[in-house]
C-alpha cells in the first residue's frame, strides 16, 4: 500500500522522492504533469534572505500607496475583498513586533539549512548543473530609497545570512546592462538560481520514478476514512488510490482537500506574473530585484524572466496581464537595453499564509495524513528541506529542526 502524496510541485516532487528513496513505495498524484503549476513560472530564485514575515511594518507602511496605485505591486479585485476579510485579519495579527520576531526566527531556521539539504538533493540526482553560481543584486535608486529597505538588512544581520553592500560601479562592473540612475545595491551572494524550474520538477520526477515511483495524473475528490485516519482517496474519474499515509502538499489548493478532512487551513493565493523574454537584447549573469518597483529579473529558461507582484483574486478568474507588462516596463528602467522581443506571460498561484510561514505538519485530525503548503514564494527556496523534513515526519523519524512554529492547527 503507498503512501500518497498529492501535488506534483517541486515541494510534492521533492517530498515524494525523498519517501521513495529512504524505502517507502510512493505514488504522486497531480491532476496535471509535474511541474505545470507554480513550479513551471516561478522566478527560479533560491532566495534564503527573504525569509521575512510580510506583515512587517515596512511592508505595512507602504501597503495604502499600492492598493491605491493601479500599477502598484499589490492589487485586491474589489469582488474577492469580501472572502479575503478572515484572512486580513490573521494578517494583521501576525503583525505584532512579538510575533514577528517568532516569525523571522521560524523563517531563519528553514533558510539557513537550505543549501545543506539542496545540494544533498542535487548530488543525489545528478542535476548539480541546475544550480547557479551567481547570486542577487538588489537596487536603490539612492540613500532615502536604501534606508527603507534597512529593515531586512537588519534582519539578515541578526540572523548571519551574508551580503555586500555596493557602490554604482561596484554594481555596474558585475552587471553592465544596469542603468546609471541606480546609487546602490546590496549583493545577496547564497540567492542563486535554477537553469529552468521546470525542467528541475521533471528531471526530479525521472528521479522518482527509477527509484520505483509512480505517477497518476487526476484530481482528487474525496478521502475514505479507515479508523483514525486515511484509507484511500477518490478521483475524478471514479478511480480509488489506497493509501497507508497522505501527504497534501497540492499549494494554493491545498485548502479545498483539507476542507475535504474538515481541518481548514487559512490558505490564499498569491497570484504572481511573469513574462518570459528569450531574445532580450542583454545578457546577466546574477538575478536583480527592486524592492521599490517589486520586481526581479532572472536569468532562467534560456532567456530572461521578469516578475513579481502580488494580486489576490482567488483560485477561478481569469488573468489580468496587464501585471506582467507592468513589470516589463518596470524592469526596462532598471535595463534600458532591455528589449521584450519573442516573449510569453504567464500567471501561477502562489499559495499564501497570512504569516508567511509554510505548514509542515502532521494532521491534528487523522494519524496519517501530513500537509506541506503555504511555502508562498518560497516554495522553491525551501523545497528539498521540505523533502526532508516531511520525510522525517512520515517515517517517525526526529527532525533535525523544531517543527512546531510549522504545525497546522497554529492558527
Amino acid at each position: 500500500m503507498p503512501c500518497v502524496v498529492v501535488g506534483a510541485g517541486i515541494v510534492g516532487t521533492a517530498i515524494a522522492y525523498e519517501l521513495q528513496r529512504r524505502g517507502e513505495t510512493v505514488s504522486l498524484v497531480d491532476r496535471n504533469a509535474p511541474g505545470i503549476g507554480a513550479s513551471y513560472g516561478n522566478m527560479a530564485s533560491i532566495a534564503v534572505t527573504e525569509f521575512m514575515p510580510a506583515s512587517r511594518p515596512g511592508v505595512w507602511a507602504q501597503m495604502p500607496k499600492w492598493l491605491l496605485d493601479p500599477e502598484g505591486p499589490v492589487r485586491v479585485r474589489p469582488a474577492y475583498l469580501p472572502k479575503l476579510v478572515p484572512w486580513f485579519l490573521r494578517f494583521l495579527a501576525a503583525s505584532r513586533p512579538s510575533k514577528l520576531r517568532e516569525l523571522e526566527a521560524a523563517g531563519a531556521v528553514l533558510c539557513g539549512r537550505v543549501y545543506e539539504d539542496l545540494d544533498a538533493l542535487l548530488k543525489q540526482t545528478g542535476l548539480k548543473d541546475m544550480l547557479s553560481a551567481e547570486g542577487c543584486l538588489s537596487l536603490y535608486t539612492d540613500e532615502a530609497e536604501f534606508r527603507k529597505d534597512r529593515d531586512h538588512i537588519e534582519t539578515l544581520d541578526r540572523f548571519g545570512f551574508r551580503y555586500e553592500v555596493l557602490g554604482g560601479n561596484a554594481m555596474r562592473d558585475l552587471e553592465p546592462a544596469l542603468t546609471t540612475n541606480i546609487a546602490k545595491a546590496v549583493l545577496f551572494p547564497d540567492n542563486r538560481s535554477i537553469a529552468d524550474p521546470y525542467k528541475l520538477v521533471v528531471a526530479l520526477a525521472e528521479r522518482f520514478q527509477a527509484l520505483g515511483g509512480s505517477i497518476v495524473q487526476g484530481e482528487v475528490t474525496a478521502f475514505e476514512h479507515g479508523g483514525e485516519g486515511v484509507s484511500g482517496l477518490r478521483l475524478q474519474d471514479g478511480r480509488r488510490i489506497e493509501a497507508k499515509c497522505v501527504v497534501l502538499a497540492a499549494g494554493a489548493f491545498t485548502a479545498r482537500l483539507s476542507a475535504l478532512l474538515k481541518e481548514p487551513i487559512p490558505l490564499e493565493t498569491e497570484r504572481g506574473y511573469h513574462t518570459q523574454i528569450m531574445a532580450p537584447g542583454i545578457s546577466m549573469r546574477h538575478s536583480i530585484i527592486w524592492p521599490a518597483r517589486a520586481f526581479m529579473v532572472t536569468p532562467t529558461a534560456g532567456g530572461l524572466r521578469v516578475g513579481g507582484t502580488v494580486e489576490m483574486a482567488g483560485l477561478k478568474a481569469a488573468p489580468d496581464f496587464r501585471r506582467a507588462r507592468i513589470l516589463v516596463k518596470r524592469a526596462q528602467e532598471a535595463l534600458p537595453g532591455l528589449k521584450a522581443e519573442q516573449t510569453s506571460e504567464w500567471m501561477g498561484h502562489r499559495p499564501a499564509l497570512p504569516d508567511t510561514i509554510p505548514v509542515m505538519s502532521r494532521s491534528a485530525k487523522r494519524r496519517n495524513v501530513f500537509y506541506a503548503t503555504g511555502h508562498g514564494h518560497l516554495g522553491l527556496t525551501y523545497a528539498a528541506t521540505t523533502g526532508r523534513l516531511m520525510a522525517d515526519l512520515v517515517m517517525g523519524a526526529a527532525p533535525p529542526v523544531d517543527m512546531k512554529p510549522y504545525r497546522v492547527d497554529r492558527f
